[in-house]
């Protein structure tokens, strides 16, 4: 099933960001799903999915809304060191 979120936003919005509406749009689209993958509620397939994009796409795309294409928790970083050594 497909569901649709509806964020109302007036054109002063679209002046303040200096964006047409379509970019302005996708934009939000992709500050949210990047969002979710940063907090790990989304794997980098599912929001580039989200966005209509490529994982890869999506990934390099992340800096435009400041955020790391990297969500590795810090609990994490030792166990994927560890497996990167062949421990």
């Amino acid at each position: 099933m497909t569901r649709t979120i509806q964020i109302p936003y007036d054109d002063a919005f679209l002046l303040a960001s200096g964006m047409p509406s379509v970019e302005f749009e996708r934009e939000a689209v992709l500050a949210m799903a990047g969002k979710l993958f940063e907090m790990g509620r989304l794997s980098s397939g599912k929001a580039a999915q989200m966005c209509n994009m490529g994982r890869v796409e999506f990934l390099h795309a992340l800096e435009r809304v400041g955020i790391s294409m990297n969500n590795l928790q810090p609990e994490d970083a030792h166990a994927e060191i560890e497996f990167a050594l062949g421990h």
